[in-house]
């Protein structure tokens, strides 16, 4: 399955959309790819390629969504469909291969923040595993800062994974002592 069929396998839960939830989604990915690390970039990059992309995807739409359209809507998304479809398609698109490098790191998603004047913040992060030889993510997994660790998020990363013979770097925070991990 393309990117696109997996994007529209997860469920829109809004009663009247404008788009497709997989346009949004498809977008988002499009920009984050292309270096849109931000809602305002991403705005700029949805608008500046949008007769291309009207035209490419054959959309009824007369325009894509707009910057506050774009933040409405992702910060609405269910984190964990969209990491099970993103999965999907890298499991079938980029399989590493024996040998290969693969960096971990997480990063914490910063339109998820609740409780901002709290001392211990709720949020989102997300922990990927990036092919240093194909130059692309090839597994996602998502972490609550209040209910789990980045440790324990990173092992069930790979172990959804099931990668054997390849390398991974991980950050210092995984050399703990008793951590149970088992690379």
């Amino acid at each position: 399955m393309s990117l696109l069929e997996h994007l529209q396998t997860i469920r829109d839960l809004r009663t009247q959309p404008e788009y497709p939830l997989w346009v949004v989604l498809l977008l988002v990915v499009m920009g984050t790819m292309s270096g849109c690390t931000g809602y305002r970039p991403l705005a700029d990059f949805v608008a500046r390629h949008q007769t291309e992309l009207l035209s490419l995807l054959s959309l009824p739409q007369h325009r894509l969504p707009s910057l506050s359209t774009l933040r409405r809507i992702m910060v609405r998304v269910n984190f964990e469909s969209f990491t099970q479809a993103f999965n999907a398609w890298a499991y079938e698109q980029f399989v590493p291969t024996p040998g290969e490098q693969l960096a971990t790191d997480g990063k914490s998603i910063k339109a998820s923040v609740r409780d901002y004047d709290q001392s211990y913040q709720d949020f989102v992060s997300v922990v990927s595993a990036f092919s240093v030889a194909q130059g692309v993510v090839v597994g996602l997994e998502t972490m609550r800062h209040q209910q789990t660790s980045e440790i324990k998020t990173v092992e069930v990363l790979l172990e959804t994974l099931q990668l054997k013979g390849v390398c991974f770097s991980l950050d210092a925070l995984h050399t703990q002592k008793n951590s149970g991990a088992n690379y």
